[in-house]
């Protein structure tokens, strides 16, 4: 950090030029892009010691998940057969034999009586099977028990990589017609047409500046409507408050169309996000701008592969919407 801020000190700009008026401009470019280039490859380094950290931790935690799902499985396996034990008619004695023939008719019917309750309890099950596919067919819901052992697995298939998040960049931007805190910017993406997207980054934001920079869009969103404009993605930005956002910032050297991926949730993005499973809405409080000002999940990076992390331009220990 030292080195950078002499880099920026204006009195060893001032005497590069004197020493080589011609070239000591390009010399301190040169030599601030590479001071950049060097603190990037070193927050990389440091953000996949992490990474590596959180695998190992992640299959350990996978691995106790299944241990406690088979247990809980076992133990229902042990309850369910305890409860047919149970509901099993009494067994007739060979060393008793009976007194009578009316005892041995009563012994037969309390067998008979049993073997009924069971017929009985055999066909309700059955009609409830039957009830749960016509209400299936009907499209209503049973609501499931919290304590189910079986939904244990179910928290685990939200994460980032069901996101399709791609690099961007705005080619215009414009005021909302019927919003003045929202507007509508033209994206590349790396497809054949440019999208169309909504944002509301505030009344105060310098969109003029905005034209032409990188950004960073969420692409797998359904289309909507936003005050009669559609909208067919998301740009994701950076918020210290209302009046204080910027645009996330992909890494130097990025193309439109590049895809935004995280180490510790390899997989592929939904074709589309489906509104009924919330997914955005899960994911986004962990979705974060960290205190050296890099995007993350969960102390995970937003990287472009081969070219380094995503970061927010100034603001620091953020919230991404």
């Amino acid at each position: 950090m030292d080195n950078m801020d002499n880099l920026f000190n204006p009195s060893l700009a001032a005497a590069l030029m004197k020493l080589d008026p011609d070239d000591g401009e390009q010399i301190m470019e040169y030599f601030k892009t590479h001071a950049l280039l060097s603190r990037e490859k070193a927050l990389l380094q440091a953000s996949v010691r992490e990474q590596k950290k959180l695998l190992v931790e992640n299959a350990k935690l996978k691995k106790d998940i299944e241990q406690l799902r088979g247990q809980l499985q076992e133990k229902q396996k042990r309850r369910t057969a305890k409860a047919l034990a149970s509901q099993a008619p009494p067994s007739l004695s060979i060393n008793s034999a009976p007194s009578s023939s009316v005892t041995h008719r009563t012994s037969l019917a309390e067998a008979a009586a049993a073997m009924t309750a069971n017929l009985h309890l055999s066909s309700s099950s059955s009609h409830e099977g039957k009830d749960r596919q016509s209400r299936r067919r009907r499209g209503e819901r049973k609501a499931r028990p919290t304590s189910d052992p079986l939904s244990l697995g179910v928290e685990s298939q939200i994460d980032p990589s069901r996101l399709d998040l791609r690099v961007g960049r705005i080619l215009n931007i414009r005021r909302h017609p019927l919003a003045e805190a929202m507007s509508v910017q033209q994206v590349d993406v790396g497809e054949n047409v440019p999208r169309t997207v909504v944002s509301r980054l505030g009344e105060k934001t310098q969109l003029d500046k905005m034209q032409g920079s990188m950004a960073v869009l969420l692409c797998n969103v359904k289309a909507s409507k936003m005050r009669g404009v559609a909208s067919q993605g998301r740009l994701l930005c950076c918020s210290a408050s209302e009046n204080c956002v910027e645009l996330l910032v992909p890494p130097s050297g990025s193309s439109p169309g590049d895809r935004v991926t995280f180490l510790s949730y390899p997989g592929e993005p939904d074709r589309e996000l489906q509104s009924k499973q919330r997914v955005w809405e899960l994911l986004q409080p962990d979705l974060k701008v960290d205190c050296r000002g890099v995007a993350n999940y969960k102390g995970c990076g937003f990287e472009v592969k081969g070219k380094g992390l995503c970061r927010a331009p100034t603001l620091t220990s953020c919230t991404i919407r």
